[in-house]
């Protein structure tokens, strides 16, 4: 898997813009599959940045009423990445 296909998207939400500010971390949509060094690896390679943590979390898919009964969305992976002190993603 290469850096590119690991990070979907950046998540901007009130809570992520206000650990942006107060801790430096920032928050991701990676792929289910991805490690946690696969994406300290990806985050360093395409923001040129120094990553200090990565935690995770697998989000499972909310239910959802359709016109045939309930579905349920699809679950996906958050990753909320640490970084430096001196570095920051411009990004946002």
């Amino acid at each position: 898997m290469d850096n590119i296909n690991i990070i979907i998207k950046p998540l901007i939400t009130e809570k992520s813009t206000h650990q942006q500010n107060t801790r430096n971390s920032y928050t991701f949509q990676v792929h289910p599959d991805a490690n946690k060094d696969q994406i300290k690896c990806a985050v360093e390679k395409l923001y040129e940045v120094k990553v200090v943590d990565v935690r995770t979390q697998n989000r499972k898919g909310k239910p959802r009423r359709t016109r045939y009964g309930v579905s349920t969305t699809s679950g996906w992976k958050r990753a909320i990445v640490v970084l430096d002190e001196n570095s920051r993603i411009e990004l946002f």
